[in-house]
């Protein structure tokens, strides 16, 4: 891995915070990601599983992790399955986990080989009265692709019919939702690698740079920072594409008078960061564009300052909203009889902010948590407003990472990233 080692006590206290919420008597599996073919011996970069490496820090494929916490035999409470590694795989692919190495990561004491799981199974459940298997029940997570845990769920319901099957994601939902210190300083890291990548950009970007280049120098500088790369799909949109909320094409030409509307950030060993900010090509913007990009600002400073330990979410969004009001009368996109005519499912806002205000952000971008309740504490969350006018082919937004916290503001884990107007022209002109 490029990233430096994790401290494993990490992953031994989500373990434990798992395993408290199990039902007794109960078992519970989770599966590596597949590695992906893209056509003839070609594969996709392997991306781990975000619960299990949660659940265990092993971060290679055909590794799976079992928790027992009702085993008979106290060595099968914690279990790591993992490939076999040998003189050939060291040759052709590199050297795979030992099982000391596995130890060491996980901190999980047994560790077997995967072709040894079969026979170990058989013994451990039969004895347990309910399985926990890990389906992805995120409302946003796609539905057409069968993977490495659905065939291993299919399997274990096929030879296990009469187990009660118990949902972990259920749990991992609300556990995810809410970052240890460890985690929060992973994903702090990210943040900083992602800054040193918009810095680069802000001394780079000039009129006619294509948007193609931008992600490069961007991929440039987090790989030297020991990132995979970018945490999600890179967008880096020029001029009317910012108003195309999921533009990724990255393959127009940033004229003068364009602004770049620009989410990209790094990842670092799995935890994502997510930025957004939109700059002027010629390093410099104009009244109508300062104008609208200040209104964005001011939203997101003010519903920074929102966020507390306790706060609905509900309460939260409708609080952004009036925000978001506020500053498009101001800019003269809405009117009295726009506010007249707007309706509680459709708020004259949404016109020119059409997405959500915020969401989780840890191992995922999109990661799990609640938007139910109420915030809590060391919740990470994005905060990105904008603005979006196609007819003056004119879209802007920022974004945030930021940590909830229990009383006062919360922190900003991109405080020293660039926002403000004078800010980016300065640097952009230096």
């Amino acid at each position: 891995m490029k990233y430096h080692p994790i401290n494993p006590q990490l992953f031994i206290e989500n373990r434990k915070r798992f395993t408290e919420k199990m039902e007794p008597n109960s078992i519970a599996f989770f599966n590596a990601n597949d590695i992906f073919v893209t056509g003839a011996d070609s594969t996709l970069p392997f991306h781990q599983h975000r619960d299990l490496f949660y659940l265990s820090g092993v971060d290679q494929e055909e590794s799976v992790l079992v928790l027992f916490p009702n085993a008979i035999n106290p060595n099968h409470k914690e279990i790591l399955f993992v490939k076999e590694t040998s003189e050939l795989i060291a040759i052709w692919e590199g050297e795979k986990l030992s099982k000391q190495q596995a130890t060491h990561v996980s901190g999980i004491a047994t560790v077997y080989w995967l072709d040894e799981m079969e026979t170990v199974l058989k013994e451990l459940i039969p004895t347990a009265k309910n399985i926990y298997i890990n389906e992805n029940h995120h409302k946003r997570a796609p539905r057409y692709m069968q993977t490495r845990e659905d065939r291993f769920i299919a399997t274990l319901k096929n030879d296990y019919p009469r187990h009660n099957y118990l949902s972990s994601f259920d749990i991992l939902f609300q556990l995810r939702g809410i970052k240890s210190d460890i985690e929060i300083a992973l994903i702090q890291h990210a943040c900083n690698i992602t800054q040193k990548g918009f810095q680069r950009v802000l001394n780079f970007v000039k009129p006619n740079v294509w948007e193609y280049e931008i992600e490069a120098e961007l991929m440039h500088e987090f790989l030297r920072n020991r990132s995979k790369g970018f945490a999600y799909t890179p967008i880096v949109a020029s001029g009317y594409s910012a108003c195309v909320l999921h533009y990724i094409e990255n393959n127009k030409q940033c004229k003068s008078g364009d602004l770049i509307l620009m989410d990209v950030a790094a990842e670092y060993a799995n935890y994502s960061s997510d930025l957004t900010r939109t700059i002027p090509a010629n390093g410099r913007f104009t009244d109508r564009q300062k104008a609208v990009y200040q209104a964005v600002l001011n939203v997101k400073n003010q519903a920074t300052k929102i966020i507390r330990e306790g706060l609905q979410w509900k309460d939260y969004n409708t609080e952004v909203g009036e925000l978001m009001t506020a500053e498009l009368i101001t800019l003269k996109l809405l009117n009295k009889v726009d506010l007249q005519n707007q309706t509680k499912e459709k708020p004259a806002y949404k016109k020119y902010f059409m997405h959500g205000t915020s969401h989780h952000l840890g191992l995922d971008t999109h990661d799990y948590g609640n938007f139910e309740n109420e915030m809590k504490t060391n919740m990470v969350l994005t905060v990105e407003p904008g603005i979006y006018i196609p007819k003056e082919k004119l879209g802007i937004r920022l974004e945030d990472d930021i940590v909830v916290q229990k009383n006062g503001d919360p922190i900003n884990l991109m405080a020293n990233i660039p926002i403000e107007v004078e800010e980016i022209e300065e640097i952009m002109n230096c």
